[in-house]
């Protein structure tokens, strides 16, 4: 069987405001280059034929081609502008997507996403149709409920990360009807449509960098890659 042509869309919606900077976060630079590079490399790492979609807000096209000048950035990515939330701009990325493939959506801070998750995730999608990478919870955790809050058991929740991967036409599908509340991710809206998500597992340095605190840990991991 022919192997299906494989996209990233990376999704680079963020502003610097809980990173408490004036620079977007996926622009604020790690080890020597903005983190949205390092993030583009891991996925052209793994699959140098990958067709990359990497979508910004329309604000930022123009800056992010300028700084792929200076570091002499050189992978082959298409640009999309964002929309007005995630869901919007995962639906402009897809409108770059011909045909029949294998899709992953990747959040574009989180530059640490091991080749071999990756894979994994593609592997599964082409399997199942979806797969979504997730680790379980190293905290205790409480609901919180009418009357204050309850332990529940952590062995039955997943903390989700990305990639999310999936056949390009349950995406589609998935991303054709109207935007609603609970799509926090990618599988929240293609469990919508009704179908079932496959979980692969991740890392724990596959971190989102949204605060300060992150650049810390992303410094320290990308030191010991180098």
């Amino acid at each position: 069987m022919a192997q299906l042509p494989e996209y990233a869309i990376i999704v680079a919606g963020g502003s610097g405001s809980r990173m408490q900077r004036d620079i977007p976060k996926q622009f604020i630079e790690v080890a020597g280059k903005p983190v949205l590079m390092h993030t583009i490399e891991r996925f052209y790492k793994y699959n140098p034929e990958i067709r990359l979609i990497v979508v910004l807000p329309k604000e930022q096209l123009d800056v992010w081609r300028e700084l792929c000048q200076k570091y002499k950035f050189s992978i082959f990515h298409m640009t999309v502008p964002g929309g007005a939330t995630r869901f919007g701009s995962v639906k402009n990325g897809l409108d770059a997507v011909t045909g029949d493939g294998l899709v992953a959506v990747h959040d574009g801070v989180r530059p640490f996403v091991d080749l071999t998750t990756i894979k994994a995730a593609f592997e599964a999608a082409a399997t199942y149709g979806s797969a979504v990478v997730a680790v379980s919870p190293k905290d205790s955790i409480r609901e919180l409920t009418a009357e204050g809050s309850r332990a529940v058991p952590r062995t039955k929740y997943k903390l989700v990360q990305t990639p999310q991967v999936f056949q390009a036409g349950i995406l589609r599908k998935a991303y054709e009807q109207p935007e609603q509340e609970h799509f926090t991710d990618d599988a929240s809206v293609v469990e919508s449509i009704g179908e079932t998500i496959m979980l692969v597992e991740g890392s724990y340095r596959n971190i989102k960098i949204t605060t300060p605190e992150d650049l810390i840990l992303a410094e320290a991991f990308a030191r010991e890659e180098l």
